[in-house]
């Protein structure tokens, strides 16, 4: 089939690359001359593991092209996504100034039997009004549908190959249909291929990630109350994770969510619901948790230097909000460094893939390591903010010897606390009650 994908940032770039590597003949458009120039000469904007690699293989054997042409990348195409962003507004609901201008745009090009996807995570209703707007503009019947994606930035590329589930939103049986033979190639391990009105499929993508953010703001409004009541959020965790209607996925504590997707949804789904006079009083309580949150790390640290940072040396592990991409969008880390940079502490950082983006907004104010243990070095305290394997299994005689004072506040729990209270720090987890260093006789880490 003949693809093409508007927009080429995560999800167009993933998308385009991917249905390429199944087979369809496919053309990524954008509006930024230099991206796409960047992209011509095989530089890839964003880290995803494997997506390099599907990149050049694709554009060199002609089936992923990049232009800033609109007609060379629509009029031939018979389906074509919108992928461009929707970011929150002030209010927290979706901006869609950017989609609307690439309906505009595409009118004039499209084929009179193309069908038009959106990919990017709108509100509900959008896909209705894009018909009507393209009907208006052309004169003609348009089929628009709505494909969501379910892409986790760090495994995108897995994602979109080996689904859980496809799901699109359409009018008529002969859209679905030929949506469905363009994933066919992904749905051989007998995934679902779920077919709804464009309207569910919209909502199905808010709801989805709605639902994954209350399962962490709630495990780790948990984890803050086991610290107060002497209980263990591991064990705790245990014991509701095996119950089959609860599972353990997404019940990890840590500091917070970030990224492109859940605290922009979250928002989106709350505004929704109050446009129509329905409030989302729970989501109200999760976007707001998640906020307190953030601040855990830095209260933690200040709580123990006394309210005094300033002068002190604090190194940081992780600054991506996940591992394995180099997106720092409402990081934790970000929280952290503001609180740490207006006490007039020192801070020397250390990640795998986001320096560069976080150099980008904090320039010279901070300092950046070459590796885990040169941002350690000298250092009063470690924060640990993102959970890169690279942090999991350090050198403890190592780490201890560079320090300055052996005080670590670990945000994401990489650690059992008797085995660094053996290697002779003072460890501080979320969820985990701590005496001295120690673990609470009965607990189990």
């Amino acid at each position: 089939m003949k693809i093409a994908v508007v927009g080429t940032g995560y999800v167009g770039l993933v998308t385009g690359t991917c249905l390429a590597d199944s087979g369809s003949d496919v053309t990524c458009l954008d509006i930024d001359e230099k991206k796409i120039s960047s992209l011509k000469d095989g530089n890839i904007p964003i880290y995803e593991p494997g997506l390099e690699e599907l990149v050049e293989r694709n554009a060199r054997v002609g089936r992923l092209r990049f232009t800033t042409d609109t007609n060379e990348a629509v009029a031939a195409a018979e389906i074509v996504f919108l992928a461009v962003g929707t970011p929150p507004t002030t209010s927290g609901a979706a901006d869609l100034t950017a989609l609307w201008s690439v309906v505009s745009s595409i009118a004039p090009y499209l084929a009179e039997d193309v069908i038009v996807v959106t990919k990017s995570t709108v509100p509900v209703g959008t896909a209705a009004k894009i018909e009507n707007k393209l009907s208006e503009a052309t004169g003609r019947v348009c089929h628009v549908a709505s494909n969501p994606e379910f892409l986790k930035e760090g495994a995108a590329i897995e994602d979109f190959q080996r689904p859980d589930r496809v799901v699109v939103g359409v009018r008529t049986p002969e859209v679905a249909e030929k949506l469905r033979r363009l994933y066919s190639p992904f749905l051989r391990t007998e995934r679902p291929f779920l077919v709804m009105s464009p309207e569910s499929a919209e909502m199905t993508k808010y709801v989805a990630n709605s639902l994954l953010a209350t399962k962490i703001s709630f495990i780790n409004e948990v984890a803050n109350l086991c610290e107060r009541m002497e209980a263990n959020v591991d064990d705790v965790r245990r014991g509701i994770g095996h119950d089959s209607r609860i599972g353990f996925s997404f019940l990890f504590p840590g500091v917070g969510y970030g990224g492109s997707c859940f605290p922009k949804d979250v928002q989106a789904l709350t505004a929704m619901a109050s446009e129509r006079s329905s409030e989302l009083t729970i989501l109200q309580a999760v976007h707001g948790a998640n906020l307190t949150q953030k601040q855990v790390l830095g209260n933690k640290i200040t709580d123990y230097f006394e309210g005094n940072l300033e002068g002190r040396r604090i190194a940081l592990w992780g600054l991506a909000f996940k591992p394995r991409t180099d997106d720092i969008r409402d990081a934790p880390s970000l929280e952290l460094l503001d609180v740490l940079l207006a006490a007039r502490a020192k801070v020397r950082v250390f990640d795998p893939e986001a320096m560069q983006n976080v150099q980008d907004i904090y320039g010279s104010a901070v300092e950046y390591a070459s590796s885990p243990l040169d941002a350690v070095t000298n250092a009063d305290a470690l924060a640990i903010v993102t959970e890169w394997g690279d942090f999991r299994r350090p050198d403890f005689k190592a780490l201890k010897a560079a320090m300055a004072s052996h005080v670590i506040f670990d945000g994401r729990n990489l650690f059992d606390s008797a085995e660094m209270h053996s290697n002779g720090f003072l460890y501080h987890s979320i969820g985990r009650s701590v005496v001295d260093g120690r673990p609470k006789e009965g607990g189990s880490g």
